[in-house]
């Protein structure tokens, strides 16, 4: 595993992160600050709550009698009257009704009345919704009917036609029945009538307005809300013949069964009344019945804010609070969550609620609950207490308040802490970073003069320049200056020792070859022949040695001119193993070119030069079978040339250095002698040709070694 580099100006900007310790410490005071602010207000509004149903307690004057006391509520046929924004205008249009299609019920032949027989090809239905505006009562329905039958004028009968009918319970439990019946579209009056559907004096405190559309007629009415009964029923009678009784009926409730009827739940202005006295800026408050239907609510969750962004600020009066309003206060709100002023309020035009805080309150318990908005925008705090009227639980108060007070006095409080330790932490930050970049930049600089200097050979290039600082960075550069000074010294010794000691070898080397030549022909005995044999062999020794380190200075001469030419690698390859197939003709030598195309720019006397030092080596470390494998593959955009053979495997400890110079791992009494310049000089044609050589142990399941040289591909 890698180990971790850190730098100086790393560490030290690691150790000025502690400061930040200090505004880290307030921030988390200040989240806790938030927690206990969020109970308390938990708590309020819990009180809020329960101030307001304290008020409601046991005056059961305030409900409807029937509405709100009753068990269940059935779909259709409990309704509820949802409150107007203003007076509605009867003209069977519709169109004062505000979401009428999301707030009309909807009735077809499954509400069908009794009596009736069910139509198969029926397309009576109607929608029918309630609104409330003061003292009025406003019906709509929007009735769907193939063939609508007006009332023949001249009639005295208004049951032979099409009609809607209003059934009451009186407070004495009488039952009332109204008949609306049009004989034309525009005005409508409602007519009381007994139980053979006979009328009497129309009903002068209802207004009406029928209207025929294209799918059918639209009807509007307005009735006082005390006209209406304990219990009420509507329901529309349809006939497709003149003069002729109704055939078909559908309705909210059987209107001539007075235990059939259903409710009308009003809202109600006495609790409105009471409740708007005890709200409130940005909360709300809600008095439901035990089913869930609103009877009151005062408030709204979000209020108006005036827009103050724009602050006119005196640059040169103010600055520093130009910069924390401008500049800071947008870059804490990337991390603080800012109180919106606009949130999605689900609950905002709702009139019926059903929530887990309203089932804890119709349990007669106190509840709260943390919702968060639809939008991820807010959270809203719901508080909730029963309303008790004779020890039974008939509605619940719910309180609502976001947290956006809370959340704003946290961000203040935030805001300050952090202008005033930026303020502290910026100079000593900015201090230490100024510190910390000068140390680093001077010892990056002394470690880049000192890559330069020195070749991945060892070779010595450039100097260090030394520093003009007084300490101790500036005396280390002083140092390397010296230190490089003496390896350049000592590294032009070694690449003239070659030279050096061919030139010293060759004149003993010529007096020992005359003088045995001379001593060869003047005697000639057996005992001096083998001396003369020996020192004959010592010659050639010494001649040997001299020829390798030659060869070797040529080498590093000619790799340091420009001399270069494109040719085919494999050309160059396949020629080389093809002569040495015919000098060798002893060793078994495979060569694989996989067919491609191998241009390379260098030198392609050198690249035969070092196949002839790889070829050698493996020839020489073979065992008996003496095969010899060279391979050329195109891997991507490199060449990979490969030479290898079985025989005697490297040991692990020197596979790194045998590519240097004078390192042979040969056996010391072999009668050729062996300087190790071999592979030296191969590594230095390979870098010459920007090529990258290695030697390693086969790993294909043979034993023996591998030289892998991969070239880069023109």
């Amino acid at each position: 595993m890698a180990k971790v580099r850190l730098s100086i100006r790393l560490k030290l900007l690691a150790l000025s992160l502690f400061l930040m310790s200090v505004p880290w410490l307030g921030y988390q005071y200040v989240w806790e600050m938030e927690s206990f602010l969020r109970l308390g207000q938990e708590k309020t509004l819990v009180g809020t709550a329960k101030a307001v149903a304290t008020a409601l307690h046991e005056r059961p004057l305030l409900f409807d009698q029937h509405a709100s006391y009753q068990q269940r509520v059935e779909q259709g046929k409990d309704l509820y009257a949802y409150p107007a924004n203003g007076p509605i205008r009867l003209d069977g249009k519709l169109s004062d009704w505000l979401n009428f299609q999301q707030r009309a019920v909807f009735y077809d032949a499954s509400y069908k009345l009794e009596k009736f027989e069910v139509r198969s090809n029926s397309d009576l239905s109607f929608e029918h919704s309630v609104n409330q505006f003061q003292d009025f009562l406003y019906l709509s329905f929007k009735v769907t009917d193939d063939a609508v039958i007006f009332r023949n004028h001249q009639s005295l009968s208004i049951d032979k036609n099409d009609y809607l009918e209003i059934a009451i319970k009186t407070k004495d439990d009488a039952l009332k029945r109204y008949i609306f019946a049009a004989t034309k579209t525009g005005w409508v009056n409602g007519y009381e009538v007994d139980s053979n559907n006979r009328a009497g004096t129309p009903e002068k405190r209802i207004q009406g307005y029928w209207l025929v559309t294209p799918t059918g007629y639209n009807l509007e009415l307005r009735l006082p809300i005390e006209w209406v009964g304990a219990k009420v029923g509507f329901a529309i009678y349809d006939t497709d013949h003149h003069a002729s009784l109704p055939d078909y009926a559908i309705g909210t409730a059987d209107t001539r069964l007075v235990d059939n009827l259903g409710t009308v739940l009003v809202p109600s202005p006495e609790i409105d009344a009471i409740i708007k006295a005890l709200s409130y800026s940005n909360s709300r408050i809600w008095v439901v019945d035990k089913h869930g239907r609103m009877l009151a609510k005062a408030g709204e969750l979000i209020s108006v804010i005036p827009d103050n962004s724009v602050i006119k600020i005196d640059l040169f009066e103010s600055p520093f609070k130009w910069l924390t309003t401008q500049v800071l206060k947008p870059l804490y709100y990337q991390i603080l969550t800012k109180p919106p002023s606009a949130f999605v309020d689900q609950l905002k035009d709702s009139f019926f609620i059903k929530n887990k805080v309203l089932d804890i309150a119709l349990q007669g318990q106190s509840g709260t609950q943390w919702q968060l908005t639809p939008d991820n925008k807010a959270v809203i705090l719901s508080a909730s207490h029963p309303i008790f009227i004779d020890g039974e639980v008939l509605g619940a108060v719910i309180v609502e308040e976001t947290t956006n007070g809370i959340r704003t006095l946290r961000n203040q409080a935030l805001e300050s802490l952090f202008n005033q330790m930026l303020l502290i932490l910026s100079i000593g930050t900015l201090v230490f970073a100024l510190f910390a970049s000068r140390i680093s930049s001077r010892i990056t600089t002394l470690k880049k003069q000192l890559e330069s200097a020195v070749d991945e050979q060892g070779k010595i290039l450039n100097s260090v320049e030394p520093s003009t600082t007084n300490d101790e960075i500036g005396d280390l550069s002083h140092s390397f200056n010296r230190l490089i000074s003496r390896l350049s010294q000592y590294n032009r010794y070694l690449e003239g020792m070659s030279s050096r000691i061919s030139h010293e070898f060759k004149t003993p080397v010529a007096i020992i070859r005359s003088s045995l030549e001379n001593l060869k022909n003047e005697q000639d005995r057996g005992e001096q022949n083998v001396y003369f044999s020996r020192a004959m062999d010592g010659v050639h020794r010494l001649d040997f040695m001299m020829n390798a380190m030659s060869e070797a200075t040529r080498v590093e001469q000619t790799v340091n001119t420009d001399d270069k030419e494109e040719f085919d690698l494999a050309e160059v390859v396949s020629g080389c193993v093809s002569g040495h197939r015919i000098a060798f003709n002893q060793v078994e030598f495979v060569c694989h070119v996989e067919t491609a195309e191998y241009p390379i720019f260098g030198n392609p006397d050198l690249i035969v030069q070092m196949l002839e030092k790889l070829l050698s080596n493996a020839i020489d470390f073979s065992d008996e079978a003496k095969k010899v494998e060279v391979s050329l593959a195109k891997k991507q955009t490199k060449f990979e040339l490969k030479v290898s053979n079985i025989g005697t495997e490297l040991p692990q400890v020197m596979q790194e250095d045998l590519f240097d110079s004078m390192v042979s791992i040969r056996h010391t009494d072999s009668a050729k002698p062996h300087l190790g310049l071999g592979l030296y000089i191969a590594r230095l044609i390979a870098q010459y040709h920007k090529a990258h050589i290695s030697i390693k142990n086969r790993n294909d399941g043979y034993k023996g070694v591998c030289v892998t040289c991969l070239f880069e591909g023109d």
